[in-house]
């Protein structure tokens, strides 16, 4: 079963118990797959690993936006987004720790090889494609910069 069939029985599954934040988590991700499956003219099929990336998305925006009801004293809005970001994440796979991402890094900078912090983007292009899904390009930016400075 494909994730955006999942996607789809668990909406029917949060109508059926109330669950409201979830629902309305659910519906935005399935509404985001569609955009991104018409996006991609010619398929019917969205792939898991596109879905994921749109999926990872919608997690950085609910956080970004979480950050920024913080800041304007909104306590309420941003513990929402922090609840749909919990149901959204459920779908994604487990991040890597900082020892694993370490570990990944250090093997592309090896890969790569990579002496000094002028080789950074090659480093982070090589690293983005292996991680992506796995790290957040923030801390894959941060462990590149700390391991070559």
């Amino acid at each position: 079963m494909s994730l955006f069939d999942t996607i789809n029985n668990d909406i029917k599954a949060a109508m059926l118990a109330r669950e409201k934040v979830r629902l309305e988590a659910l519906r935005n991700v399935k509404k985001v797959l569609i955009e991104a499956k018409t996006a991609k003219s010619g398929h019917d099929e969205l792939s898991d690993e596109d879905a994921m990336k749109a999926i990872q998305k919608l997690v950085k925006q609910g956080k970004d936006s979480a950050e920024i009801y913080k800041s304007q004293n909104r306590e309420d809005l941003a513990e929402q987004e922090i609840q749909q970001v919990l149901v959204m994440e459920a779908y994604l796979p487990k991040p890597m720790s900082e020892e694993e991402l370490r570990t990944a890094v250090q093997n592309v900078i090896t890969q790569v090889g990579a002496t000094s912090m002028k080789e950074m983007g090659k480093v982070m292009g090589v690293a983005s494609k292996e991680l992506a899904g796995k790290a957040d390009g923030k801390a894959i930016s941060a462990m590149v910069k700390n391991l070559l400075g």
